[in-house]
């Protein structure tokens, strides 16, 4: 890759949202913005080839996606009629996009009128920039129908008038949940991909933890969101110590501790210390303490799992969630012992509402395998239920140990996941 290249896929990454967002107030038309910022990014790779790489990339987009914008709207004879996502009139292309506007953008494909779905759809597409047949990757449906998706997304939008800006204050609370929502559900797939050969999508990851930034060095004030970007900084420090040199998933139990990114639980660290203060924490700010625990312990055996279970408890008062039941689950086995924790499994199991989700007898194997009870049949469960390899592959191999004999006696250092995957 040439360093003109290399620089716009860097300004891809850093400033695909603020541009489309400034080039959003010119066309009040999602579709037409889309194709103008991507007309933009074309011309870079060949004028900055020419002209070399400019001092403020985002800005030299900007411009050039919202000349390409007025053109268009001239041609097209509406360059003052054109729809009404904005409430604002439409501001001269060489003015550069307000501070605030990538977070409008982010909202806008968060509204409460879109389906969950179409919201991570819609954000991975105009927020994140990702490619639609990467959309389809990601969320593990045919590359016409996440393009559908979209589509109906952005129509949706259109036609409820949604208009371009921040929420109000009595709106905040519902808008801003959603959008915490989105963000999170973005990071969980990229954290464990859903499929496929490696255990991480990194790309997906790391588009979140730039949201979760964008979202907090815009609303610093708002504690959730302080504890939604503490919650991804503490997961992903792990992130170069969860798999082994070969691509085997390392338990957190066996993972080297040395390899973790210090800076990113310091931050976090600090950020949940912030999101804590000030009345009863949220669902956000009580999953990063969690996540916090985990990352600051020294070791695996030093972990604070009296205080990980009180985390649980309240966490479980203000989302009571299977998921958040299930991981409060494992904290129960390391206070009370595998076979409290297995009776709570066993809760779960009759509620049925886990009965896809391939965590559920993966973590039942794992409470029987330390009772020193044959775990295979659970384990073979998950392995029918996982997507990912990697995964799959760490089950088998708890399978095999079963098989041979060696299952039970002791912990086996299962997978406890600081962080909650909706489903």
């Amino acid at each position: 890759m040439s360093g003109v290249e290399r620089a716009v896929a860097d300004a891809h990454r850093r400033e695909w949202a603020a541009v489309l967002a400034a080039t959003v107030r010119v066309t009040r038309d999602l579709d037409l913005a889309e194709d103008c910022v991507q007309d933009a990014y074309a011309a870079a790779l060949r004028d900055w080839a020419r002209d070399g790489v400019p001092v403020r990339p985002g800005a030299w987009l900007t411009t050039a996606a919202r000349h390409r914008a007025v053109d268009a709207l001239r041609r097209a004879g509406t360059l003052r009629s054109k729809l009404h996502l904005l409430v604002e009139p439409a501001t001269a292309p060489e003015v550069l996009t307000p501070p605030d506007d990538p977070l409008r953008l982010v909202f806008l494909c968060c509204h409460p009128e879109l389906s969950p779905e179409a919201r991570v759809a819609l954000t991975l597409r105009l927020v994140c920039g990702v490619a639609t047949a990467d959309v389809a990757r990601a969320l593990l449906v045919p590359e016409p129908t996440a393009a559908a998706r979209i589509t109906r997304a952005k129509k949706k939008v259109a036609a409820a008038r949604v208009p371009f800006r921040l929420p109000t204050a009595a709106e905040l609370p519902d808008r801003l949940d959603a959008v915490l929502t989105t963000i999170h559900l973005l990071f969980t797939t990229g954290h464990t991909a859903p499929s496929g050969g490696a255990l991480t999508r990194d790309d997906l990851a790391g588009h979140a933890l730039d949201l979760a930034r964008l979202l907090h060095r815009l609303m610093p004030d708002e504690r959730e969101v302080r504890g939604l970007l503490a919650l991804l900084l503490a997961n992903s420090a792990r992130r170069a110590g969860r798999t082994a040199t070969d691509g085997r998933l390392l338990t957190l139990a066996e993972q080297d501790r040395s390899t973790w990114d210090r800076d990113a639980v310091d931050e976090a660290h600090h950020l949940v210390v912030a999101a804590l203060r000030g009345g009863r924490p949220g669902r956000f700010a009580l999953q990063a303490a969690i996540a916090a625990l985990h990352a600051t312990a020294p070791t695996y055996a030093e972990t604070d799992w009296p205080q990980v279970l009180v985390l649980y408890d309240e966490l479980a008062r203000v989302w009571p969630s299977p998921v958040v039941a299930l991981n409060r689950a494992v904290a129960v086995a390391e206070v009370r012992g595998p076979a409290a924790a297995l009776a709570e499994v066993a809760e779960l199991e009759r509620d049925r509402r886990l009965a896809g989700y391939h965590y559920l007898p993966a973590v039942k194997a794992d409470l029987l395998r330390r009772l020193g009870l044959d775990a295979t049949a659970e384990y073979e469960r998950a392995i029918a239920l996982a997507d990912n390899d990697a995964e799959r592959a760490f089950l088998r191999e708890r399978a095999r140990s079963c098989g041979d004999g060696s299952c039970g006696g002791g912990a086996c250092g299962h997978r406890s996941r600081g962080d909650q995957r909706p489903r």
